[in-house]
């Protein structure tokens, strides 16, 4: 599985940005598709997910700022961030997998694959 994304870029605080992430080499529907964010000097953590049956579930600093969608038709998951802060300002990764458990969407070793990261920078 190959994933891209994209949509990146310097904001100013309270902007709006669209992240996408396009899956390839394994288009099945059932996968689990999710987002990362890490920060310069901190660990990598669970922004959101979304499962093959539809549920979306987030992580506290996003919940009703952001909302993660999918088309299978285009095999592609978008995370939509609104009110954006300066403390968003992170690398932004996309990750996949056809079998992660819910318990263990925030734990990030638990993802099978990963894209390259797009950087978000917000400005106060």
């Amino acid at each position: 599985v190959q994933l891209q994304a994209s949509g990146g870029g310097l904001v100013q605080a309270g902007d709006s940005l669209r992240l996408s992430c396009a899956r390839s080499g394994h288009t099945s529907s059932t996968y689990t598709m999710g987002w990362f964010r890490q920060a310069p000097g901190k660990e990598r953590e669970f922004v959101a997910a979304i499962r093959w049956n539809g549920s979306r579930h987030y992580t506290d600093f996003v919940k009703g700022r952001s909302t993660i969608s999918r088309d299978n038709a285009k095999n592609t998951v978008y995370l939509q961030m609104n009110s954006l802060k300066p403390e968003d300002t992170a690398v932004y990764y996309c990750a996949a997998d056809p079998r992660i458990i819910l318990s263990s969407l925030p734990n990030s070793r638990s993802w099978g694959s990963w894209g390259q990261g797009t950087l978000v920078t917000v400005s106060s």
